[in-house]
């Protein structure tokens, strides 16, 4: 409750006329955040009066994301000390190097994002959106490790201006802004994105965790690195194991490797109701398909069920394909939505080996579509509607 008096206190200075009134747009977004608001609707008519607003499903999601994350900052640290020679190295000193390395990429992602995004409610004199507390996470999560800090700040700013504040913010956005900042990566600096780094040693890194590296790089090819070296002339076999996909304990995007930490926070989405299982469930089954289709075109030692497990597959199917915003909202078109984004990632994965990780073009490509998918569900609803009503009235 002290917070909450403190809050009462100050919050006439940030009013209209208050001395802080320019910065109420922040005080709003900070206040909110921590509490439910009191306020009511004054119009006459029916209210629905619910406290999990659009702040607190956010919260659920980045609560859903944490083993993801976690595990990755585990991951980054345990093959930097494989790297430098050790083979089974200690647990937390894996996980402190992976915090220190990982944590720096969390703070620019926030900083940029929020700070734009601040900068424009102030300018409109709106509310700050709380839609980039998602994002701002999800940014980090989806990039390698050796990703740099001033690449991935100008691709934050990229996205959340051209892919969000552009078409007025959170809940107006075509696309997904953590899958355009992707996408403006591996376009503009391709080499940063091909994930064959597993860890780049940076002096700032050594200062903090007071270990000092032996190597400058530790290249370590991908699962779908592999897949798109992958020739009839030249085969190349895929060098982690179904368990290892599982487990994630291999090389790859921050929070992408391990299905089991992506299967946790799955479970709290589909728990709390926050992501819809139909749009879930139908990106598996689309992918499966496909993969199965083709099961012929990838390299012996690779079953088909095993491009469900590697890259972005499950990350983009849990966290990616079921934005509230950017997918369908119609119940049949979720099920459509969903599998198509199965389909059409394993056929770039497959077929075009220039883009060997296919999940980010394949959601991207149905945020586009998304709208024609509902509409076309909703109007071929009205014509069965309308059909019936013929009928009956003919009866």
């Amino acid at each position: 409750m002290g917070l909450r008096k403190f809050l009462d206190k100050i919050k006439p200075s940030f009013q209209e006329g208050g001395k802080l009134h320019a910065f109420r747009s922040v005080f709003d977004g900070f206040e909110t955040f921590m509490y439910v608001p009191n306020d009511t609707a004054k119009a006459k008519g029916a209210h629905i009066h619910d406290a999990i607003d659009s702040k607190r499903i956010m919260s659920f999601v980045v609560i859903a994301l944490t083993p993801a994350l976690l595990f990755g900052m585990w991951n980054v640290g345990h093959w930097h000390y494989i790297a430098n020679g050790e083979q089974d190295p200690a647990f937390w000193s894996s996980f402190f190097y992976g915090l220190a390395a990982v944590l720096p990429k969390i703070v620019v992602s926030y900083l940029v994002g929020l700070g734009i995004e601040f900068t424009v409610a102030q300018w409109k004199n709106e509310e700050i959106h709380e839609g980039f507390l998602v994002s701002g996470i999800l940014i980090p999560m989806i990039v390698p490790i050796n990703c740099p800090l001033w690449i991935i700040a100008i691709a934050t700013a990229f996205a959340v201006i051209f892919a969000k504040e552009i078409f007025g913010g959170t809940g107006m956005n075509i696309f997904n802004v953590a899958l355009v900042t992707r996408a403006f990566l591996f376009f503009s600096y391709p080499s940063t994105m091909s994930g064959d780094k597993v860890w780049v040693n940076q002096n700032y890194m050594d200062c903090i965790t007071g270990v000092s590296g032996n190597v400058d790089a530790y290249s370590m090819a991908t699962p779908l690195g592999e897949l798109a070296a992958n020739t009839a002339d030249k085969p190349v076999a895929v060098t982690a194991d179904f368990m290892d996909t599982i487990t994630g304990i291999m090389p790859g995007s921050i929070g992408e490797t391990s299905v089991i930490a992506i299967a946790l926070g799955a479970a709290l989405l589909l728990i709390t109701g926050v992501a819809s299982w139909k749009t879930m469930l139908s990106v598996f089954v689309g992918g499966a398909l496909m993969a199965f289709i083709f099961k012929d075109k990838v390299t012996e030692n690779f079953q088909w069920y095993e491009h469900l497990t590697v890259g972005g597959f499950c990350f983009g199917a849990v966290f990616m394909a079921t934005d509230p915003v950017t997918s369908a909202r119609t119940e049949c078109g979720k099920w459509i939505y969903g599998f198509l984004i199965g389909v059409m990632a394993i056929i770039i994965r497959v077929l075009n080996p220039g883009y060997p990780e296919g999940m980010m073009l394949a959601i991207l490509l149905m945020n586009v579509f998304a709208p024609l998918i509902d509409y076309c569900v909703v109007q071929s609803n009205i014509n069965k509607r309308a059909k019936r009503a013929i009928k009956v009235k003919e009866d």
